[in-house]
C-alpha cells in the first residue's frame, strides 16, 4: 500500500525514531509499503518516519547506480564506523524540488537487522554510503538540508 510522504516543514520529521522491539509481520508490511511508496516517488531510499511511522526502519535501492547492491530493508540500523569524506549532491522525497551539497563519510559500516530479524552488517561506499547516512539521519530527526554546505561566493 502506497503511503503519503511527509514533507518539510512537518515537525514529525524532526523527531527521533524509536527502536523496533520485535520484528514481526507488522514490520514486514511496513517495509513492503515503504518500498512501494519509494518506487512510486522515484526515490532511492526512504525512512519510516517519512511515512509517519516513528520506528527505526529504512529501505534502500541504489541498484540503478550500483548494480551489485540489491534493494534491502534495515531495521534498527546504526553506523558503527566511518572512513574518509566526500561531498555530493543530495535530494530528499520529504523536501521535494530541493538539492544541496552535503559532506558525508566516503565509507560506512552499518549494523542492523533485516525484515525477518536476522542480523545484518554491511559496508557502504559511494552512493550506498551516502544513502545509508541520509536515511539513518532521518531516523535521528535530521533532514539533509540541515547538513547542506553553505554556498561559496
Amino acid at each position: 500500500m502506497r503511503r503519503p510522504i511527509l514533507t518539510f516543514p512537518d515537525p514529525f520529521l524532526d523527531l527521533p525514531s524509536a527502536p523496533v522491539e520485535t520484528v514481526d509481520e507488522g514490520i514486514r508490511t511496513l517495509v513492503e509499503d515503504m518500498f512501494e511508496t519509494m518506487y512510486a516517488a522515484d526515490g532511492v531510499g526512504l525512512a519510516a518516519v517519512q511515512v509517519g511511522v516513528a520506528k527505526r526502519v529504512i529501505v534502500v535501492d541504489v541498484s540503478p547506480a550500483d548494480e551489485e547492491t540489491p534493494p534491502f530493508a534495515l531495521v534498527n540500523p546504526r553506523i558503527v564506523s566511518r572512513r574518509g569524506a566526500e561531498e555530493g549532491t543530495e535530494g530528499c522525497l520529504s523536501v521535494p524540488g530541493v538539492e544541496g551539497t552535503v559532506k558525508r563519510a566516503a565509507e560506512v559500516d552499518v549494523e542492523g537487522q533485516d525484515e525477518y530479524g536476522r542480523a545484518v552488517r554491511m559496508t557502504g561506499k559511494g552512493i550506498l554510503a551516502r544513502a545509508l547516512q541520509h536515511e539513518i539521519d532521518h531516523l535521528d530527526g535530521v533532514l539533509f538540508i540541515r547538513r547542506v554546505a553553505p554556498a561559496k561566493s
